[in-house]
């Protein structure tokens, strides 16, 4: 197979393609698929050029930690959840998350989900237990890895300047249901920067590696049922 790249050599370079060759079977997945071609003991393109390794990030390659998120065939995915097997074609297309700043290759600067955290002052203060049948959607809601996945796919995203995104929304649910204390600061980010930009694509829900039921997070804050 061919393993087609944008790469890029640091954040004021220019971006360029380049595509190596995949040899291995189709039950590995992408992450597998880099690695086999970082360890080689040269590293050589398609066409036999010398090329530098490929910078990518990952730590768990168990998709729960949310590092390895790419743009791979045009979806953005997770390159350790993501197997040859299910893509279609001969071709593996890669491509860093757009909607973020490259540092290098693969690896973007994804700071900005926790800088409009900050922002909005989405903390818990002062805690106290949620009533029972609200656990279920707290638990799956608190699973959000801040992969970015859902912010890339998003139509509504761009720079998080304003609109802060999905997994906002998650989080303002979480925090609206865990809050002993007066919650009118997070509701007013809330439609600040999600609520009021927000179209309801879904896209994000269909892109989630932990299939995280936004709509249900959306639906409650905006009925202020919590």
């Amino acid at each position: 197979m061919k393993v087609k790249i944008l790469r890029q050599q640091d954040p004021m370079s220019d971006p360029y393609w380049q595509t190596f060759t995949y040899e291995g079977g189709r039950d590995a997945s992408v992450a597998a698929v880099l690695d086999d071609i970082n360890y080689r003991d040269d590293v050589i393109d398609i066409d036999g050029n010398p090329a530098d390794r490929i910078s990518w990030e990952c730590s768990c390659l168990q998709s729960i930690c949310g590092a390895c998120a790419m743009v791979i065939n045009g979806v953005p995915r997770l390159a350790c959840d993501t197997f040859v097997r299910d893509l279609k074609g001969d071709t593996i297309v890669i491509e860093p998350l757009r909607k973020f700043p490259t540092v290098s290759d693969l690896v973007v600067d994804r700071s900005t989900i926790h800088e409009n955290l900050k922002k909005a002052d989405a903390y818990i203060g002062k805690y106290h237990q949620s009533r029972e049948k609200n656990h279920d959607h707290e638990y799956q809601a608190g699973r959000c890895l801040k992969c970015g996945l859902c912010l890339e796919i998003c139509p509504n995203y761009t720079k998080g300047e304003k609109f802060y995104g999905p997994m906002f929304a998650n989080d303002s649910y979480l925090i609206t249901a865990r809050s002993g204390g007066d919650t009118s600061g997070i509701r007013q980010e809330y439609k600040e920067h999600f609520a009021a930009g927000c179209s309801k694509s879904l896209a994000c829900e269909r892109v989630c590696p932990m299939n995280i039921p936004t709509l249900a997070s959306m639906a409650k804050m905006n009925r202020g049922h919590i």
